[in-house]
């Protein structure tokens, strides 16, 4: 018999059906693209940054932060340690030191004592240095944790932790995540703006207020308080303001088309930058001209108009959460206090450097509170992590004082925008090593911030690469302790 037909009649119905699969997936596959090709086209998304309600009540509409790059030395302005200072010089007990790892101390350190003044202030009775003088004023407005720690002991990853809830780059931050969340109340400004003083990026670069995969209008716009505000928004030489309309109308035109025809909400977001560019040229260089305040305001802040400094960003960032901005970040270089120069001495060196910083602060709670803002603007003032409570490797012969990182323990605070005023949360222990009691993680802290804002961290979610994320990851819970 021929070999060909006589396989053909030992063939089985499932020898049919396993040879004839790829055609009936062909088949369905064809009969799905007729399909899509015959559904309508969508139209172009609406506005992302328009406003919105958040899921659950809020206590804050809006947030300013101002991170303090390098870490201040807590010990040194917010938790003093009498037993720290007593035992000034001495070796650390080796339970305390025992397996850990540090940026630039190996060995057995030394005790570093606080060499600062303490005062109890306000009807609160909260004690701070007097390395912050003028926040002395406002502490019954304060709410402190002095029982903070993080997983990194680097300054990138650690700053990229406190922002993103990771501490490698790529991820959103948290200014995208409320502006991802809320939007913006003003179409004219953008939603998420960041200020840099003392002339260096932060730690994290521009992942620190980048947008991660959040659609990129999401991203904080990086203003200046000198110069030209915004770069590159300004048109090009010969171009009118009549011209760039027209450019901008037939731009318009063409991502529109090939916004319906992908889908891809990164040209969604390119006509939403293109349209907030244009309207930016008239607005922003008026909400960026603190030459307008009053004499006293400007006094009050210690801003000098034409100046970069975090005093005049201090000024602006109430000006632009006035104006609707619903998110402004403000960060400051210069506070890594390892004694390795005078600048970085916990002694004259931070006296210097927290003068620039102690009076705008506690002019900014008392300019937004006079104004009515400060009970529905949530402050965050913050480090990426804390110092040790012994002196650095490197200049433990020296006659400068420093400190070296530290994840385990540190201090942050905050005001208004529902946090409890006056009020000390956690503490650590009698040398400063560790959480003594009431701990807080950052992910706890980014949790805490999103339920005052109207969120439950566990909800606001983006999903990318298949899974959902969110600020938090998958940990964190909401520290009720902190709220009023």
């Amino acid at each position: 018999m021929d070999p060909i037909l006589g396989h053909k009649l030992l063939a089985t119905r499932r020898h049919l059906l396993g040879s004839m699969a790829g055609g009936i997936g062909a088949i369905a596959m064809h009969e799905l693209l007729a399909a899509t090709k015959a559904a309508p086209v969508p139209a172009v998304a609406a506005d992302p940054m328009a406003a919105k309600q958040p899921p659950l009540p809020a206590k804050a509409k809006r947030m300013i932060v101002i991170h303090l790059t390098g870490s201040p030395p807590h010990l040194d302005m917010y938790d003093n340690k009498p037993e720290l200072t007593k035992r000034d010089g001495q070796d650390c007990p080796a339970e305390t030191i025992a397996g850990k790892k540090f940026a630039f101390t190996s060995g057995t350190p030394k005790l570093l004592g606080t060499r600062r003044q303490w005062t109890r202030c306000g009807a609160s009775g909260m004690e701070l240095s007097d390395a912050i003088p003028q926040l002395h004023r406002v502490a019954d407005k304060l709410c402190l944790v002095r029982s903070m720690f993080t997983d990194q002991f680097n300054h990138a990853p650690a700053e990229l932790m406190v922002y993103t809830g990771s501490p490698r780059a790529g991820r959103p931050s948290l200014g995208s995540w409320v502006t991802y969340g809320l939007g913006t109340e003003n179409a004219n400004l953008p939603g998420f703006v960041t200020l840099i003083s003392s002339g260096t990026q932060p730690n994290g670069g521009t992942s620190s207020f980048g947008s991660g995969f959040l659609p990129s209008v999401y991203q904080g716009v990086q203003c200046r308080s000198k110069g030209d505000p915004v770069l590159y928004v300004s048109d090009p030489p010969g171009m009118s303001r009549a011209m760039r309309r027209k450019t901008l109308d037939a731009l318009k035109d063409l991502n529109e088309l090939q916004a319906r025809e992908l889908g891809n909400p990164e040209t969604v977001t390119r006509i939403a930058q293109y349209e907030l560019a244009y309207r930016m040229q008239a607005s922003v260089p008026d909400v960026m001209d603190i030459s307008k305040e009053p004499t006293h305001v400007l006094d009050a802040y210690g801003a000098k108009p034409g100046q970069s400094s975090l005093a005049n960003n201090c000024l602006l960032a109430r000006r632009l959460i006035e104006q609707g901005v619903r998110f402004v970040h403000l960060f400051d270089w210069g506070w890594d206090f390892h004694g390795t120069a005078p600048d970085a001495d916990i002694r004259d060196g931070l006296t210097k450097k927290a003068a620039t910083f102690d009076r705008p602060a506690a002019a900014l709670i008392e300019d937004l509170e006079q104004r009515g803002l400060l009970d529905d603007t949530l402050i965050l003032c913050t480090g990426e992590f804390g110092r040790t409570p012994f002196r650095e490797g490197r200049t433990a012969q020296g006659s400068l004082l420093g400190r070296d990182h530290y994840p385990d323990c540190y201090s942050v605070w905050m005001a208004g925008g529902g946090v409890k005023a006056g009020y000390v949360h956690g503490a650590s222990d009698d040398l400063g090593f560790k959480v003594a009691s009431d701990m807080v993680h950052i992910h706890d802290l980014q949790a805490t911030i999103l339920h005052l804002l109207g969120f439950d961290h566990t909800k606001l979610t983006y999903r990318f690469q298949g899974r959902d994320f969110r600020l938090t990851d998958v940990h964190g819970h909401v520290v009720k302790a902190l709220l009023s």
